[in-house]
């Protein structure tokens, strides 16, 4: 199995911690996203980086800006995000 990239990790925790705040399950985000609920699971778990559309989807689904979703990367180091 791959290794997970520090990106997907981060974003993955985001996804998790603004889900678990609005009490949504993984399946009634999935289902609010339009994104099956294996998706949700593995951008969570930071095995997947999602598309920007699918992004996109999320944050409509969790009723916030994708500026708020991807707001933890304003305090993370970016270049240590980026594969060499």
């Amino acid at each position: 199995m791959k290794e997970p990239s520090a990106a997907a990790v981060v974003l993955g925790q985001r996804v998790r911690e603004l889900r678990t705040k609005r009490h949504l399950t993984q399946q009634a985000l999935a289902e609010a996203a339009g994104i099956p609920q294996t998706h949700v699971s593995a951008v969570e778990l930071g095995v997947m980086l999602p598309s920007l559309i699918t992004v996109i989807r999320l944050a409509i689904a969790l009723d916030c800006k994708v500026a708020t979703l991807v707001a933890p990367f304003d305090k993370t180091d970016l270049a240590s995000l980026v594969p060499t």
